[in-house]
C-alpha cells in the first residue's frame, strides 16, 4: 500500500477536503475496511457508519482505532477520523515488522510511516489538550466564586432546623460590578452560579465572572432586562458546554416530564436580600428567531396569549398556572444538536420573601 494513495485515496475521498463543513465522518477507518482496486487506488467500504458531521447518527466503530471521543459516545469532528488514520498507519508500520523481523534498522518508507503516525498522534494531543483546558480552568475559577460567595448551602431534612441558602453579593460586587442575582437548582446542584448583566448580550459569551476569556462564559441576564426581576419575563442565558457539565449543560434534564415532577422549583436571590421560588411551567426545544424570545409584549391580551403558547408547547403538561399578573424567567441554552435551536426552561414566579 503507497502512502500517498492511503493519504489522498482514503481520507482524501472521505473528507473530501478534510475540513469541508459540514464535514463527512466515516468513523470506522481500519485496514479491513480499505480495499486496493485495479486500477491501483484505495477505496472505503463498509460505510454504514459514515454521515455528516451535524447529522445525528449512531456512534459506531472498531476499538483498537477509536477515538477517545467515539468510546466516550461524545461529539465528534474530523479529527476522529485523524485519529483512526494514524492507528491505522501505525498497524501498517507494525504488520511490516512483524514480516521484517530478520531485517536490521528502518527503511525509509517505514520511517516515513512511523514519523506520520506521531506527528498524527501529536497534533491530535494537542488539539485534545487545548479543548480540555479552558473546561478545567474555567471550572476551577467557578468553584472559587462559590467558595467565596455562598455563605451557607446546608439544606438538611428538616426544613425548620436547615441553614438557608445565603449569598455573599458585597464580595459578589467587589469581584465584579455587573452582578445582580445567583441562580440555584436543587438540581442539577450544578447549576448554582452568579448572574450578571452588562450593555451587550455578547460580552458574557467568552468572559467569565471574574473577566477572564474563557469559552464557558457566565450566567448573563438580557441585557433588555431589569435589574430588579419586575418585568413580566426575565431571560436568563448559559453555555451548553460539551465536556465537563458546568453552566446550563445540564438544563435539558428537564426535558423529561419526571425530571421536572421531582424536581419543580428554582431560586433566585438578589442583593436586595430577597429570595424568589420559581416553578417550572414550560420545557421545550425552540429555534434561536422564534417570536418566544420577544420581549416587546405591552398588553395583557399579549401577555396571556404568549403564556398560553408557552404551556400548550411545553414537552409535558405542568402544574403551575399562570395569567396576566405572573412574573416568569425564562432559561434558555444550546441544544448543541442544530445551531439555530435552543432549550427554553420558564418558571413562573410563585413565592418571594
Amino acid at each position: 500500500l503507497h502512502l500517498a494513495y492511503l493519504r489522498d485515496g482514503v481520507i482524501g475521498e472521505a473528507h473530501g477536503p478534510f475540513f469541508q463543513q459540514p464535514a463527512i465522518l466515516y468513523q470506522d477507518l481500519k485496514p479491513s475496511n480499505v480495499v486496493l482496486t485495479k486500477e491501483g487506488r484505495l477505496k472505503l467500504i463498509d460505510p454504514d457508519g459514515a454521515g455528516f458531521q451535524n447529522d445525528d447518527f449512531c456512534i459506531m466503530g472498531t476499538r483498537g482505532f477509536m477515538a477517545p471521543e467515539q468510546e466516550q459516545q461524545r461529539s465528534l469532528d474530523a479529527r476522529t477520523d485523524i485519529y483512526a488514520l494514524g492507528r491505522t498507519l501505525q498497524w501498517i508500520l507494525e504488520k511490516k515488522q512483524q514480516k521484517s523481523k530478520k531485517k536490521k534498522g528502518w527503511d525509509p518508507l517505514s520511517l516515513t510511516v512511523l514519523l506520520i503516525a506521531l506527528c498524527v498522534f501529536v497534533f491530535s494531543a494537542y488539539q485534545l489538550a487545548m479543548m480540555m483546558v479552558p473546561y478545567y480552568t474555567g471550572g476551577e475559577e467557578y468553584d472559587e466564586i462559590k467558595n467565596l460567595a455562598i455563605v451557607s448551602d446546608k439544606i438538611g431534612e428538616g426544613v425548620e432546623e436547615a441553614p438557608k441558602f445565603q449569598v455573599d453579593f458585597d464580595k459578589l460586587m467587589q469581584e465584579n460590578p455587573d452582578t445582580v442575582a445567583w441562580l440555584r437548582f436543587d438540581q442539577p446542584s450544578i447549576i448554582s452560579y452568579p448572574v450578571v448583566k452588562s450593555a451587550d448580550n455578547n460580552e458574557y459569551l467568552t468572559k467569565t465572572f471574574s473577566a477572564n476569556d474563557n469559552k464557558l462564559g457566565a450566567i448573563f441576564m438580557d441585557m433588555r432586562n431589569q435589574n430588579d426581576f419586575s418585568d413580566r419575563n426575565t431571560f436568563i442565558y448559559g453555555h451548553n458546554m460539551k465536556v465537563g457539565g458546568e453552566m446550563f449543560s445540564q438544563l435539558n434534564e428537564y426535558a423529561s416530564e419526571d425530571f421536572y415532577k421531582a424536581h419543580p422549583y428554582f431560586y433566585i436571590y438578589t442583593p436586595d436580600r430577597k429570595t424568589r421560588t420559581y416553578e417550572v411551567f414550560s420545557a421545550r426545544v425552540v429555534k434561536d428567531s422564534a417570536e418566544v424570545y420577544n420581549l416587546n409584549i405591552t398588553t395583557d391580551e399579549e401577555f396571556e396569549a404568549y403564556l398560553a403558547e408557552c404551556k400548550s408547547t411545553s414537552n409535558y403538561v405542568t402544574s403551575p398556572g399562570v395569567d396576566r399578573n405572573s412574573k416568569i424567567v425564562s432559561l434558555s441554552t444550546c441544544t448543541n444538536v442544530n445551531e439555530d435551536e435552543r432549550f427554553l426552561l420558564q418558571g413562573v414566579l410563585i413565592k418571594e420573601e
